[in-house]
C-alpha cells in the first residue's frame, strides 16, 4: 500500500487509556467482521456502533468516517501480519525471494477474506487529504514488512525507491486480483519479477584491502 508522505498538521492525540484502546479494539473488530460478510457497502457506522457495543458518537470521536474506520482496519490487519511475520520469518535464500515470499504470504491472508479485502482496498483508493495520516501509517506498515524480508536495517535512497516500485505493484496486484483481471497465478509472477529491483539496488560489496 502506497501513500504520499505529506505532513500531518493535526495535533498529536494524547495516549489511549486501557479502557479506551478497549474499545478501540472492539470498534476494528467489528469493522473488519462486516465487512467480511458483506463487503464495503455492509460497513455501516451505526451498525459497527451496535456491534461494537459502543455509542453512535463515540464511534465518530475515535473514527470521523467510513473511510477512516476501514483505513485504520488496515493498519490493525498489516500489524497482525508484521507481527506473524516476525515470528515466521520468510526462508528464502535471498532479499528479491523473501520479499517475494512475504507479500505472497500478506496476500494468501487477505484472500482468505476477500470481502474484507476488498472493503480495505476501497476506502484507500476512496480515502482524501483528511486520511492522509492513516494511509501513510499503512504505508509505512508496508515499508518495515518489505524492509524486515530484505534483512535491509539501512537501506540506501536507491533501495527505498525499489520498496516503493514493490509496494505500487503490490497494491495494483490486489485491485486487479479484486476486481477479476488477474490470477493468483499472474500476481504471484508480478509480484516475483517486480521483487528482482531489490537484487539491482543492492549496494555493491566493499572490495576487501589489498595486502
Amino acid at each position: 500500500m502506497t501513500a504520499d508522505h505529506r505532513a500531518d498538521h493535526r495535533p498529536a492525540s494524547p495516549p489511549l487509556t486501557e479502557r479506551q484502546e478497549a474499545r478501540r479494539r472492539r470498534i476494528l473488530n467489528a469493522s473488519a467482521q462486516l465487512a467480511a460478510r458483506g463487503g464495503f457497502d455492509a460497513v455501516q457506522m451505526r451498525e459497527v456502533a451496535e456491534a461494537a457495543g459502543v455509542a453512535l458518537g463515540t464511534l465518530y470521536r475515535y473514527f470521523p468516517s467510513k473511510i477512516h474506520l476501514l483505513v485504520a482496519t488496515m493498519q490493525d490487519q498489516l500489524q497482525h501480519m508484521h507481527t506473524t511475520l516476525r515470528k515466521r520469518p520468510p526462508a528464502g535464500a535471498d532479499p528479491a525471494e523473501r520479499v517475494a515470499e512475504t507479500l505472497m504470504r500478506a496476500f494468501r491472508a487477505l484472500q482468505r477474506e476477500p470481502q474484507l479485502a476488498d472493503a480495505m482496498v476501497r476506502a484507500l483508493t476512496f480515502a482524501d487529504r483528511s486520511v492522509s495520516p492513516e494511509v501513510d501509517t499503512v504505508s509505512r506498515l508496508t515499508t518495515a514488512i518489505i524492509l524486515d524480508a530484505m534483512g535491509a536495517e539501512h537501506p540506501t535512497p536507491s533501495q527505498l525507491s525499489a520498496v516503493r516500485v514493490i509496494e505500487h505493484t503490490w497494491h495494483s496486484a490486489l485491485i486487479t486480483w479484486l476486481s477479476g483481471r488477474a490470477s493468483i497465478a499472474q500476481v504471484k509472477i508480478d509480484i516475483e519479477t517486480v521483487c528482482r529491483l531489490i537484487d539491482l539496488t543492492a549496494p555493491a560489496p566493499t572490495p576487501e584491502p589489498t595486502a
